[in-house]
């Protein structure tokens, strides 16, 4: 799976994946805020927020309808709808996208749900890699007082009741969610998560965000009304004439 930058494209994307309760939402909003303020062309997307399959995907939920594998088919459209009509484009005309969630939360979800994982990859396989994935790993009982914070019960889908986990929301939580986490930890080394400590303050974890991203990012190439950087030439006989030395910055970094 190769990077925007490694596929010659202008623009960068940037995703943060987590656990629900995370923050990871908190603090991409607070990224694109702080980006938005340096002058940088910004596009923020997140997950399942497609209008083609948004209102199919909230009539399923709420009549209990969705199988593991039509839940995992519908957020597979929801994704590919938005990366055709709103990264791709976007990407090509040299923006900085913001993703709230990528192709890693469905090889994650969808695998504890029970569907294959070689079949989950195999349906996102059109998709590229993030040019930076932040992954906010927080404790289970942090993340489920943050939800139980801003509302006073968990959502069905997100407490995993459709898997008879528990009759208990709050178990069923914990045991859904410490699934999910143990994907996401695995799948960390294989690509090249950035792992930020979600238990710290939100503040103290946008100061590394911005670190991070200040780091990896030239903003200058991004800036409004800045000339777009050209793609990298082709590369030819097997020399090194096609490396242009953005795409090598960046190529080196989305390893770590």
């Amino acid at each position: 799976m190769k990077t925007f930058a490694q596929l010659g494209f202008p623009g960068r994307l940037i995703a943060v994946e987590g656990l629900d309760g995370s923050g990871k939402s908190t603090q991409i909003y607070l990224l694109k805020r702080w980006l938005e303020a340096e002058g940088v062309k910004v596009y923020f997307s997140e997950w399942n927020s497609s209008e083609l399959v948004k209102s199919a995907t909230s009539k399923g939920k709420k009549r209990e309808l969705l199988s593991p594998t039509t839940f995992s088919l519908i957020h597979a459209t929801d994704f590919a709808d938005r990366y055709e009509r709103h990264l791709l484009p976007l990407l090509r005309a040299g923006y900085v996208v913001l993703c709230d969630r990528y192709v890693f939360t469905a090889y994650a979800r969808d695998v504890v749900r029970g569907c294959p994982p070689a079949w989950v990859r195999g349906i996102y396989d059109f998709a590229a890699r993030p040019d930076l994935t932040f992954f906010f790993k927080a404790d289970l009982e942090v993340s489920l007082n943050r939800i139980l914070d801003g509302r006073p019960k968990l959502k069905f889908f997100e407490a995993g009741m459709d898997l008879r986990l528990s009759t208990d929301p709050y178990e069923s939580f914990r045991i859904f969610q410490g699934r999910i986490l143990d994907q996401y930890l695995a799948m960390s080394t294989e690509f090249g998560f950035v792992t930020i400590d979600a238990n710290q303050r939100v503040e103290t974890q946008q100061a590394t965000v911005r670190q991070l991203v200040n780091h990896r990012v030239d903003f200058d190439q991004f800036r409004r009304n800045s000339p777009l950087p050209l793609p990298p030439p082709i590369k030819r006989n097997g020399n090194n004439a096609g490396k242009s030395k953005p795409v090598e910055e960046v190529e080196e970094d989305s390893a770590a």
